[in-house]
């Protein structure tokens, strides 16, 4: 990317260097994913601090990057229109917490998928660029941020972890982090590699769930999009050639739209066409991952607000 390197980064803005560094690792492979990464640092930052030299430094140069990312993919409606982007960061975020789901429940602990619910979560973060976060994606952030917590520090401690949800007591990384530290800081725009002993990623220990999550509905992860993410590992003895695509679970189409009658007198606010639009984009997004499931379920959502003029 054309832009300005960053400077260090200052101490108050610990709690977005995670951010910053996930904006730089998927800056080639998907760059709309890593421009909202940086906006939600920039925003995050200003409400931090935007006062004190060091920082207003920091946001200057952050700002030139967001510029140059803006000017260079300037034509692609994902960084044009929020709709487009909110879809597009939120199917990736899934994207990268089914594949750890997957890993999980089938009992393959290792690095790259505790890396994968990590990573799933602060990309949750992002979404809070577009606006609040909805139930299910704000328990998908707490579950993946336990669930990194919880199996690093099982495999730490020599232990086997419990696949799929569990009841469990919440994780802290402090550990970790006083391991790493240094491997993910920021400097002059480019990311440190960790060492080959280490984990690929440090993690904040800040806001780690301490809650029982017992009761907590998180969908099995066999409807994952055909393609996994990048960070698919490449040493835990399964070649590339042996990756099958995962099953499509395809919902049924509801029938009371069969039988559904027009709204009639019901009037469609601006918002009731905001909404019908905003699952159309999530269902094109979720195409794009060959993810038929939440394509199917969001056109049905669509549907059923347009016909009914009620989700």
């Amino acid at each position: 990317m054309a832009a300005a390197a960053l400077p260090p980064l200052p101490p108050q803005f610990k709690s977005i260097q995670h951010h910053l560094r996930t904006a730089q690792e998927l800056d080639k492979r998907e760059p709309v994913v890593a421009y909202y990464c940086r906006l939600y640092a920039m925003q995050t930052g200003m409400k931090i601090d935007s006062k004190t030299p060091e920082c207003r430094k920091f946001l200057s140069k952050l700002m030139d990057q967001l510029e140059a990312m803006k000017k260079q993919f300037g034509d692609n409606e994902a960084i044009t229109q929020e709709i487009v982007g909110s879809a597009h960061v939120e199917n990736y975020a899934l994207k990268m917490f089914l594949y750890a789901d997957n890993e999980d429940r089938a009992g393959q602990f290792h690095k790259n998928m505790i890396k994968s619910f990590y990573t799933a979560s602060l990309l949750i973060d992002v979404l809070t660029v577009f606006g609040e976060l909805s139930e299910e994606n704000a328990q998908h952030r707490k579950y993946a941020r336990w669930k990194a917590a919880y199996i690093h520090n099982c495999l730490k401690n020599g232990e086997t972890p419990q696949p799929g949800p569990i009841g469990m007591e919440g994780e802290s990384f402090a550990d970790v982090e006083r391991e790493e530290a240094g491997s993910s800081s920021i400097h002059s725009g480019t990311t440190q590699p960790a060492s080959s002993s280490s984990s690929s990623s440090t993690y904040e220990a800040n806001n780690i769930p301490t809650s029982n999550y017992t009761g907590i509905h998180i969908p099995p992860g066999a409807h994952a999009p055909a393609n996994t993410p990048a960070e698919v590992p490449h040493n835990t003895g399964v070649t590339s050639n042996t990756i099958q695509p995962a099953p499509q679970n395809t919902p049924l189409v509801d029938p009371s739209l069969y039988s559904a009658q027009s709204a009639g007198e019901v009037r469609l606010t601006p918002e009731d066409f905001a909404r019908a639009q905003k699952y159309c984009k999530y269902a094109g997004s979720a195409l794009q991952y060959e993810d038929v499931s939440t394509a199917v379920q969001n056109l049905q959502k669509a549907l059923k607000l347009l016909i009914t003029g009620r989700e």
